[in-house]
């Protein structure tokens, strides 16, 4: 597995704000059906059916903490979290050797969340760790403000290249798409969104700490229950 240790290039001004309220309030009301898929409830799950082996992850192979994210490219609610949660999280807990942080795909809104799901994976596969979380950042920057979620496709296989095109020469796009034609580029994604549906994930984004659901609503949350996995990690 590719390994990268990477400076978020945003910083959240508070390490104190809400996380799913930020999605909210910018997104309004629509969002809320990206919030959950179910009246499913959202009971801590044994996360031991997790392999993390050939997933994509910021920091080091070292740190004690793994942290997922279960996310879909084209919800509102998930480019919030990438703008705005992520950016702390990495400054805090990656950056200081604290946790892992992981991104595992689980697209449920139309067609274009699978497509994107697969083409990144087909990234990641062809081009390594830091060339996936580039595309993976970019494609969220690129998420239109206007986007009609079910209705229209934002995300065709011809933006997708285009944008990959951007950070990455003719070859490597080229091999990417290449493998994006595969049954392998399908079977990646769709092994993530079976995570997500044996570990109860409902909605996304979703967070996991070393695979157990976080349920609180702050950094000072997060920051307690990684304190609390590395310590059940030290003593196994």
């Amino acid at each position: 597995m590719a390994k990268s240790k990477k400076s978020s290039k945003k910083e959240a001004n508070s390490s104190k704000f809400v996380f799913w309220v930020i999605g909210l309030i910018a997104i309004g009301i629509v969002g809320l059906i990206f919030i959950d898929r179910s009246n499913s409830n959202s009971d801590q799950v044994a996360g031991d059916i997790i392999d993390y082996n050939n997933q994509p992850f910021l920091g080091e192979e070292t740190a004690p903490v793994s942290i997922v994210e279960f996310g879909d490219y084209k919800c509102p609610n998930c480019k919030n979290f990438a703008d705005n949660v992520v950016p702390t999280i990495v400054k805090d807990l990656v950056d200081t050797g604290k946790a892992k942080f992981y991104y595992f795909h689980y697209p449920f809104i139309n067609v274009d969340s699978n497509r994107t799901a697969k083409f990144a994976e087909s990234v990641y596969h062809e081009l390594g760790n830091d060339t996936f979380w580039e595309f993976h950042e970019l494609i969220y920057q690129k998420q239109p403000a206007d986007l009609q979620y079910e209705k229209i496709d934002v995300f065709t296989e011809e933006f997708l290249t285009e944008t990959l095109a951007e950070i990455a020469g003719d070859e490597e796009v080229n091999k990417v798409v290449a493998y994006f034609n595969t049954k392998e580029a399908d079977d990646a994604w769709k092994k993530d969104e079976e995570y997500a549906k044996q570990l109860n994930v409902t909605g996304t984004p979703t967070m996991l700490v070393n695979g157990k659901k976080f349920e609180g609503e702050t950094m000072d949350d997060l920051n307690k229950m990684v304190e609390e996995a590395s310590k059940e990690k030290a003593d196994e």
